[in-house]
C-alpha cells in the first residue's frame, strides 16, 4: 500500500446563514488519499463537493464553519490549527487549492511574478527577487509556459494562459495534495486540453503527490483521476475506481447519475438514458434514514428511518446503502432483464 498523503475522518461542516440558520453542507465525509492517486468528485449541484474542498483547506471563514472530524495531511493532523497557522504552515506548502472561475482570480493592477513573490514570502520571508524570479521562470517553462508571461498583467493574457497561470501560481511551492475546483469550466476544448495536460505534468514531474479533481463533466472525471466518488446531499454515497463508478456503479443515486451520460461503447448504443425524478432534500433540515430516499425507487420502509453508515466493501469499493451489494446487483439485473437492455461494463474510453 502507498503512502498515505491526505486522511479525512468524519468531517462536518456548516454554513450559518444571516438568519442563523444552519445549512449542513459537508456530512460525516470520511475518505483516504495515496501518494500518487488522483480522486475525483462528481455529484449535482449543491451537493457539497465546492463545500468539501474548502473545508479540506483547515481554513475556515464565515460563513463556513468546521463542526468535527480530523484532516490528516502526510501524518499532519490540521482540524484543530489556528487561521493564522494554517495559512503560513500549511496553505501553499502542504495543500493548495485552484477555485472556480480561477482565471477571474487574478488582480487585473498587479504583474503575474508579484503574485508568485507574496506566495513565496508569505513562507519564506528572507528568499530574494532573484531566487523567486528564477523559481517562477524554472516551473514556467516545464509546464510549457511562456516566461514572459511572468512580466505581464492579467488583462494581458487569454482565458486560457489565465487559468494555467493560476495553476503555476497555486503550486509554485509544491503542495502534496492539490484541489481542483472545476479547473476547466469556462474554457473551449483546446485550452481543456492544456490545462488538463498542465495539471498531469504537475503530477508526472513530481511537484504535486496527490489530487482531488472535482467536475460535472463525468467522462472528464473518467479519463482524468484514478478513483472517483461521488456526493449526494453532503455526504459521501460512494467510491471506487474510475472504471466501477462509470461501468459498474452500485449505489442507486450513482446509476441513476452515470445512466445520464452518453457513453461511445460496444453494446450500449441500445442503453436508455435515465432521469433520477424529485429533487435533493433541504440541507438546513436534512431528512431521517438514507438521503436520497424520497428519491430512489429501491427504497423500503427501512431507508427512511435508519441512519445510513457509509461501509467499505471489496476491491476497494465504498457505498452508503442498507442494501447489501448482492441485493443491489440482483435488482438491477432483474430491472435490466424486464428492459431487454445489456447492463454497459467494459474498460473503454469514454
Amino acid at each position: 500500500m502507498s503512502k498515505i498523503m491526505l486522511e479525512v475522518k468524519g468531517l462536518t461542516t456548516k454554513y450559518i446563514t444571516r438568519f442563523k440558520e444552519d445549512v449542513y453542507a459537508v456530512s460525516d465525509v470520511s475518505f483516504k488519499l495515496e501518494e500518487g492517486r488522483s480522486v475525483g468528485i462528481a455529484g449535482e449541484s449543491g451537493c457539497g463537493k465546492s463545500t468539501l474542498a474548502l473545508s479540506l483547506m483547515g481554513y475556515y471563514f464565515a460563513p463556513l464553519h468546521y463542526m468535527s472530524g480530523d484532516i490528516i495531511i502526510d501524518g499532519r493532523n490540521i482540524s484543530g490549527m489556528k487561521p493564522d497557522d494554517v495559512r503560513k504552515n500549511v496553505l501553499g506548502t502542504e495543500i493548495a487549492y485552484i477555485p472556480q472561475a480561477a482565471m477571474n482570480a487574478l488582480n487585473p493592477t498587479r504583474k503575474v511574478i508579484k503574485f508568485i513573490e507574496d506566495v513565496v514570502r508569505a513562507h519564506n520571508p528572507k528568499t530574494t527577487k532573484k531566487d523567486i524570479y528564477d523559481l517562477a521562470r524554472q516551473r514556467f517553462e516545464e509546464l510549457n509556459l511562456p516566461a514572459e508571461a511572468l512580466d505581464k498583467y492579467a488583462v494581458e493574457l487569454s482565458g486560457g494562459m489565465k487559468q494555467r497561470t493560476v495553476i503555476a501560481v497555486s503550486t509554485i511551492l509544491s503542495p502534496k495534495v492539490l484541489i481542483a475546483d472545476e479547473p476547466s469550466s469556462a474554457l473551449d476544448v483546446t485550452s481543456q486540453k492544456m490545462v488538463i495536460k498542465m495539471i498531469n505534468d504537475l503530477m508526472d514531474l513530481g511537484y504535486i503527490k496527490s489530487m482531488i479533481f472535482i467536475t460535472h463533466e463525468l467522462p472528464l472525471l473518467y479519463n482524468v483521476t484514478d478513483d472517483i466518488m461521488v456526493m449526494y446531499a453532503a455526504q459521501i454515497v460512494e467510491k471506487g475506481t474510475a472504471d466501477q463508478m462509470v461501468f459498474d456503479p452500485l449505489h442507486p443515486y450513482s446509476k441513476g447519475l452515470m445512466g445520464s451520460i452518453l457513453v461511445p461503447e460496444d453494446g450500449t448504443r441500445d442503453v436508455k438514458l435515465t432521469a433520477i425524478p424529485g429533487t435533493p432534500p433541504n440541507l438546513k433540515k436534512p431528512p431521517d434514514g438514507c438521503r436520497f430516499a424520497e428519491r430512489c425507487k429501491y427504497v423500503m420502509p427501512k431507508c427512511k428511518v435508519y441512519n445510513v453508515e457509509y461501509s467499505e466493501l471489496e476491491n476497494d469499493r465504498g457505498s452508503r446503502c442498507l442494501l447489501t451489494e448482492q441485493e443491489l446487483r440482483e435488482m438491477y439485473a432483474a430491472e435490466s432483464a424486464a428492459d431487454g437492455a445489456e447492463v454497459p461494463k467494459g474498460d473503454g474510453v469514454i
